[in-house]
């Protein structure tokens, strides 16, 4: 399953306004639900919080992939923001992150979440894609750019 099946247009942010990791959570999943209707916002909040307690999703290279799972969703769902100022997200490398993918997986899932997450990574790994990615001027140029250069 491609990223862009997963990532509905309308869970895109291109100015993420948040200046505290646990401000971006919240934000990002508002930007989540605007796709995900019927979730409880303070449930997929929590789950996103116990997860950052384990450890920092800031994976570096101004990257964050906060994760989650949810006993009540049927699939797979995701959100992407933008901060053009960045937060300081306790990333590996010490930078603040610039680029967030929210991923929220159904509880039994375990095989399609790891995948999604690898996805995401490779993809967010190429610097030629984040920095189009930093540049992009709206959040409709955010989702081509992730659509294209998934299928490159």
């Amino acid at each position: 399953m491609n990223i862009v099946e997963l990532l509905d247009s309308s869970a895109v942010e291109a100015d993420i306004q948040s200046v505290s990791k646990d401000d971006v959570l919240a934000e990002m999943t508002d930007v989540l639900l605007r796709s995900a209707h019927g979730l409880n916002r303070e449930a997929v909040l929590s789950v996103l919080q116990e997860r950052e307690r384990l450890g920092s999703t800031g994976i570096g290279e101004g990257v964050a992939i906060p994760h989650g799972k949810l006993k009540n969703i049927e699939q797979l769902t995701l959100a992407f923001g933008r901060s053009k100022k960045g937060v300081d997200f306790d990333s590996m490398d010490g930078k603040p992150a610039h680029l967030f993918f929210l991923l929220l997986a159904p509880e039994d899932s375990i095989s399609v979440h790891l995948k999604t997450l690898a996805k995401i990574s490779k993809l967010l790994k190429d610097q030629h894609v984040r920095e189009q990615l930093l540049v992009a001027g709206s959040a409709e140029e955010l989702y081509e750019i992730i659509r294209v250069e998934e299928t490159a």
